[in-house]
């Protein structure tokens, strides 16, 4: 050992005078630590190699097949050819008006004169009476459906009134109607008025009527307006004042040259059998009223 070493760096023995005793104690003290050093290294090897070993558990993964999307051919549809759509008819902004129906013929019915017939009935019954032969009456007028209007200056009640559009319909069995009023019956002051809608001259009026009796006058007159009153000089008396004695009548009218739009068949007088009462009044009634051109 070198100068002031206490132990030997081979055996381990302790210097000559140094605290540890002889020199075999320190050689055997490292024996013994060694070989228990050993023993325990062997002891934990044995105790290793006892356990069981078990396999690291194994991480399965399972993956979804995925199919590919099977490509599919696109469809051209072919464009369907629709039929051609008829378009509806187009409405006329003018109303049409129908023609009137026929007139049927009324069979005239011939009245035995009386010996006590006085020179005026003479006159009316030929004013009243159809003249010439069966050809030579011309056609009516043809009017429109709304032609007719009934002429009432002095405000009567309008429910006293029928339809006037029925009086030139063509059908006999209807006809336009006026109350006659119980206070003043058997005087009327009403008519049945007809709008040519132009200028038209005009030979003769012919009604057809269910209550003969009645005193009526024809008159005429031109304009944008019906005159208001009776009385007005607007209206031109085309006949003189004639009792109806027949269920049909022609009355010949004056002025034949000259035209005029609105002719009116105005009533004064009712029949006694259409007087009636205050409790059921009467009427007359005037089943059809054609106009005939001059020829």
């Amino acid at each position: 050992m070198a100068p002031g070493q206490d132990w030997c760096l081979h055996c381990g023995a302790a210097a000559p005078g140094t605290v540890g005793g002889s020199g075999w104690r320190p050689a055997a003290s490292i024996l013994a630590v060694t070989a228990v050093l050993v023993l325990g290294a062997a002891a934990a090897g044995i105790a290793a190699l006892g356990k069981k070993s078990h396999p690291a558990p194994v991480l399965t993964t399972t993956v979804a097949a995925v199919t590919p999307p099977v490509a599919t051919t696109p469809t051209v549809s072919t464009p369907t050819t629709l039929a051609p759509v008829t378009p509806p008819p187009k409405i006329p902004l003018k109303a049409i008006t129908p023609a009137p129906a026929a007139t049927t013929p009324v069979a005239t019915t011939t009245t035995p004169k009386t010996t006590t017939t006085t020179e005026t009935a003479k006159k009316e019954e030929a004013s009243t009476t159809k003249t010439g032969g069966a050809g030579s009456e011309p056609e009516p007028i043809l009017l429109d459906t709304n032609a007719a209007q009934t002429y009432n200056p002095y405000n009567y009640p309008a429910a006293g009134f029928g339809d006037p559009s029925l009086a030139i319909d063509g059908d006999t069995s209807t006809g336009w109607t006026a109350q006659v009023n119980p206070a003043s019956a058997p005087r009327m002051a009403e008519g049945l008025l007809v709008d040519l809608k132009t200028s038209q001259k005009i030979s003769a009026v012919k009604l057809l009527t269910s209550t003969p009796g009645m005193v009526v006058q024809v008159y005429g007159a031109n304009g944008s307006t019906i005159p208001g009153s009776i009385t007005e000089k607007a209206w031109v008396p085309l006949s003189r004042s004639l009792t109806i004695k027949k269920h049909q009548a022609r009355i010949g009218l004056r002025n034949q040259k000259k035209s005029y739009r609105y002719v009116v068949l105005w009533i004064s007088r009712a029949p006694e059998s259409a007087v009636g009462t205050a409790e059921a009044p009467g009427h007359v009634t005037v089943e059809e009223l054609e106009l005939f051109p001059t020829g």
